[in-house]
């Protein structure tokens, strides 16, 4: 049985198109020979027989009873095809996201015990990615609550124009806050059951208010709602509430400049892409 959460079985369907039975485009006898040839398995062997027995439930079956190694190599070889597909014009590029098909290799290399490349990026790598679509109506929040987020966007782009550094530090910490606090309120049973709570003294886990920038960001990467490079260049925003007293900031030694600030906006970027990608 694989080590699969539900929420990485969700990004896997969404990647390989099986949300009406099927499995990108096979038909029967190419998803046969695809897994016979490059896998090493019969897909339609009765082991792997789930609910209505489509192309789609036989991948849902074969991840119920197989192990994490072959299921690991299936999804490498399945993203290997997409791309494939996509060079000899038989799949859509714009069909496939590169946050989605990152988060799929990183679900590939986790099964198969492989340290994903994605978590060893540079800083220059990650300032100079491009998000395309980010949009905070995606999240599925509440609309009030969405408007008054586009708008703090809004303020962020124009702090950066005129190089407020500190002001965008403390716009992206307020605004990705108010996001993880609203999506951990969509879902309050998953993150408030991640081993990595936080809790009181009593044991019990705190309420959501109470909860620090920091750890909406360790839960929803523990959930696979958030990647490891934002977890990792968010160093800034984790403490941005420090840095609004001023002799926290001088104590700290924390002087914000632009390079700084823009690191902020891409980790705020990174992770309205990869919550309303990896959404549970």
């Amino acid at each position: 049985m694989s080590s699969l959460k539900t929420n990485e079985k969700q990004i896997l369907e969404k990647i390989f198109q099986m949300n009406e039975g099927y499995v990108l485009n096979f038909n029967d006898r190419t998803m046969e020979e695809f897994f016979r040839d490059d896998v090493g398995i019969n897909i339609y062997d009765t082991q792997y027989t789930y609910a209505s027995g489509s192309k789609a439930n036989y991948i849902r079956g074969f991840w119920k009873v197989a192990g994490d190694p072959i299921i690991g190599k299936s999804i490498k070889k399945l993203i290997d095809y997409i791309e494939n597909q996509i060079l000899l014009g038989k799949l859509k590029r714009e069909d496939f996201s590169q946050e989605l098909i990152g988060r799929g290799k990183e679900i590939s290399d986790t099964l198969l015990g492989i340290k994903s490349k994605d978590k060893e990026v540079k800083e220059e790598d990650f300032i100079n990615r491009e998000f395309r679509d980010v949009s905070i109506d995606k999240l599925g929040l509440d609309s009030a609550v969405s408007g008054v987020l586009q708008q703090r966007i809004g303020e962020i782009e124009k702090c950066l124009t005129n190089k407020s550094s500190l002001a965008v530090i403390f716009l992206c910490g307020s605004t990705l806050e108010g996001i993880l606090l609203g999506i951990a309120t969509k879902t309050p049973r998953e993150f408030n059951q991640s081993s990595i709570s936080p809790k009181d003294k009593s044991g019990k886990v705190k309420q959501f208010q109470e909860w620090s920038l920091n750890d909406f960001i360790n839960v929803a990467r523990d959930l696979s709602l958030l990647g490891e490079d934002v977890k990792k260049f968010s160093h800034a925003l984790r403490d941005f509430r420090n840095y609004i007293h001023p002799y926290e900031q001088m104590a700290s030694r924390f002087n914000p400049d632009e390079h700084t600030a823009r690191i902020c906006w891409q980790v705020l970027q990174a992770a309205i892409v990869q919550l309303s990608t990896n959404a549970i």
